[in-house]
């Protein structure tokens, strides 16, 4: 009889767990957020992110709480020497919250590790020719996501990018919206959007801003963003998520369909900043 009611009683526990899941995650997201932020957190923040300080007052409110669960929820691992410390975990985390302000979101559901390397680091990447035929060749990256749960940074490059807000390149913005991008499977430049904004008017938008930045790559042709974006439809979205958040103006000024496309996503506008 035993044998009889036992799987049925564990079938019960597994749904029950997979059902109050989410609440539970959320109750304790909500005692995160209550807690006080620390005082040496909110130094670091100021002097590593000089545009914190014209931030909406209620947007820096809502940073700090993000960040606060960020920290709570996803783990540091240094390499190469890195030494994990609040000024790094804090820095990272701080414009990796970014991306998250008035969004419904789930603080980056696959990634757990954040691996930060001193600088920029050296890795073996295969690739093949026109013909077919396969390579490898060592590249230098200041930055990488991979889909399986982890992020990895050079260290000395998230510092410049958080002390230099308007230039347009940002390696923990680029990093995350590909985050943002795989939380649908692989990263394809079409992240998971809000019900009221639709793939239709989305593809058409950042397909002719990709042609055009492909376009611009080819000839030398001086372009607001990154010739990097031109690689690959999923580097544009994130070089292009560098450039929303740090040359708002330019962008809504060269590119205004792509600006209301980036800022009906993020639900920020930060060219009031």
């Amino acid at each position: 009889m035993l044998s009889y009611w036992l799987p049925i009683f564990i079938g019960a526990l597994l749904i029950g767990y997979s059902v109050s899941k989410p609440y539970w995650r959320a109750y304790q997201r909500n005692k995160i957020r209550k807690q006080p932020f620390k005082k040496h957190w909110r130094k670091i923040i100021q002097q590593r992110m000089p545009y914190f300080r014209t931030m909406p007052a209620d947007l820096q409110l809502q940073l700090k709480q993000l960040i606060q669960v960020f920290l709570a929820e996803k783990k540091f691992i240094g390499c190469n020497g890195v030494i994990i410390t609040d000024e790094i975990r804090i820095t990272v985390a701080a414009q990796a919250c970014l991306l998250l302000l008035n969004r419904d979101t789930d603080f980056y559901p696959k990634l757990q590790t954040i691996l930060v390397y001193p600088r920029a680091f050296v890795k073996n990447q295969h690739n093949n020719h026109i013909d077919g035929v396969h390579f490898t060749q060592k590249v230098v990256l200041a930055g990488e996501s991979w889909d399986f749960g982890k992020v990895v940074l050079s260290w000395q490059d998230t510092m410049q990018g958080a002390q230099i807000p308007d230039d347009g390149k940002n390696v923990v913005i680029h990093e995350f919206a590909h985050q943002l991008d795989q939380e649908n499977g692989t990263a394809n430049g079409a992240p998971v959007l809000d019900k009221a904004q639709g793939y239709l008017c989305w593809s058409d938008v950042f397909s002719e801003q990709f042609e055009l930045l492909k376009k611009q790559a080819q000839t030398g042709q001086p372009s607001l963003f990154d010739y990097y974006g031109a690689t690959a439809p999923a580097e544009f979205f994130a070089v292009a998520s560098e450039v929303f958040f740090e040359q708002a103006q330019s962008l809504h000024r060269h590119y205004p369909s792509l600006y209301q496309q980036l800022k009906q996503y993020y639900q920020v506008d930060p060219i009031h900043w």
